[in-house]
């Protein structure tokens, strides 16, 4: 682990690629798995002032979803989640003629509706945050259904620090990035003389 001010960096965010291959997974991110997309606390009041403005985009499933579960619920771990359908995609899921998994939020914020793109846990997937008492330890997460997306990056050869950059520096500022590029450098450098 690299220590960056009040953060713990898995070397993993260096050493795997990725690249997300939406042709090739769809966007099944948005659809597998045990429960919805992680919520910090914060977001909860955001999704209660944007929601009016998200609701045209969402699918009639995922209005039912969220008038029977609410706008967002506790999972079993205690975490605050968005609410699935039918215990498969999140709520707020739309899907293109082809089967892609869209984003209603993203969606709403591209046409200027909303002043927030998504849940920082989307934004920074495959970068997941444990948070500890003193530390936020950010690890990468390795699914099956993004193996695309490995490949992807591995032919493009981007690492998952840079693949998640934008997201990076919107949960932790843009001198913290650039702390995170030269502890890169170093990393690299101590890397190729073993």
């Amino acid at each position: 682990m690299i220590a960056i001010d009040q953060t713990l960096i898995s070397e993993d965010l260096f050493d795997q690629k990725f690249v997300c291959d939406l042709s090739a997974c769809k966007g099944a991110c948005c659809v597998e798995g045990e429960s919805g997309a992680p919520l910090e606390e914060e977001e909860l009041e955001i999704l209660d002032r944007i929601f009016d403005q998200v609701k045209p985009y969402m699918r009639k499933e995922g209005l039912e979803s969220i008038e029977k579960h609410g706008l967002y619920e506790v999972d079993r771990d205690g975490d605050y989640v968005t609410p699935l359908v039918n215990g498969k995609e999140c709520a707020y899921v739309q899907f293109t003629e082809n089967g892609t998994a869209l984003c209603s939020i993203e969606q709403a914020h591209r046409d200027g509706k909303v002043d927030w793109q998504k849940p920082i846990s989307c934004h920074l997937y495959p970068v997941r945050i444990n948070v500890l008492k003193d530390y936020d330890a950010l690890n990468y997460h390795k699914w099956g259904i993004c193996s695309p997306a490995c490949a992807c990056g591995s032919k493009m050869d981007v690492p998952v620090y840079k693949f998640t950059r934008t997201a990076l520096i919107r949960k932790y500022g843009q001198e913290w990035y650039e702390k995170l590029e030269v502890a890169h450098k170093l990393w690299v450098e101590m890397n190729t003389s073993k």
